[in-house]
């Protein structure tokens, strides 16, 4: 396989020969205004411009899945750009009806068994903060894919550390899996997603596997950068299984 960190959660994935595009976020620098009370409200949504072109992006893309439906994972960019013929996965009904309403004919509800082109996709839970603030951020899911060919490979999506994530690794030991890093938040209410902690957790439940943080340093509301990222994994001995990508940077395995 190989993965290409594009911005935030934006991964272009190459699995058992089959190009899945995550959670595109594909806008132009500082389009969308910040999200509200959090961090950097003089700075707009994106932080940053995308590494390559669109084209390149959606450019032979078999796949899509959409892990949620948040702006910064599924925007009007993206809407615009993909083909609205495109194979287009999303974590229920209520997503799917909201996916073909703008415009996408080609959509699955991911299950724990769903196959595409002889790949497992299984959805797996995830929780998108704790406590007070799940109402607010609404539901999530990550994905684990599978082939005889590949590595086991488990995309955790917008959640924090918790029993789910744990039983998910514990059930599939995947040999790569990605975070979302960020540990994004508001004012109040605390991590909307992982934390260097609970990354921390992940090395410990996963001693042998690979971790790539992703959704770091791109959105105004991020609170943990790279570099206190890396710092904290070299301080807490899990630097050699953590890759902390820059944007277009890519992993094979």
């Amino acid at each position: 396989m190989n993965i290409q960190q594009i911005r935030n959660a934006t991964l272009v994935v190459n699995y058992a020969g089959k190009k899945f595009l995550i959670d595109p976020f594909l806008a132009e620098k500082g389009t969308y205004p910040p999200f509200p009370n959090s961090l950097r409200q003089d700075e707009n949504n994106p932080l940053t411009e995308l590494p390559i072109s669109i084209d390149e992006i959606i450019h032979n893309v078999d796949a899509v899945i959409v892990t949620h439906l948040h702006l910064d994972h599924f925007d009007d960019a993206a809407k615009q750009a993909l083909p609205k013929d495109i194979n287009m996965f999303v974590q229920n009904e209520v997503d799917a009806a909201e996916v073909k309403n703008a415009g996408f004919n080609n959509i699955e509800v991911l299950h724990e068994n769903t196959v595409f082109e002889d790949i497992q996709l299984i959805k797996t839970k995830g929780e998108h903060g704790r406590g007070e603030i799940l109402k607010m951020a609404g539901l999530v899911c990550g994905v684990v894919f599978k082939h005889h060919s590949e590595k086991t490979l488990y995309v955790a999506g917008d959640t924090v550390w918790y029993d789910a994530v744990q039983e998910v690794i514990e059930t599939h030991s995947p040999e790569v899996i990605v975070v979302n890093g960020g540990d994004n938040q508001f004012l109040e209410g605390g991590s909307l997603v992982m934390g260097k902690k609970d990354i921390y957790e992940v090395s410990k439940a996963a001693p042998d596997a690979r971790i790539i943080s992703v959704h770091m340093e791109a959105v105004n509301h991020w609170t943990l950068s790279k570099e206190e990222l890396k710092s904290y994994s070299k301080e807490n001995g899990f630097s050699d299984q953590l890759l902390v990508p820059e944007d277009g940077e890519s992993y094979s395995f």
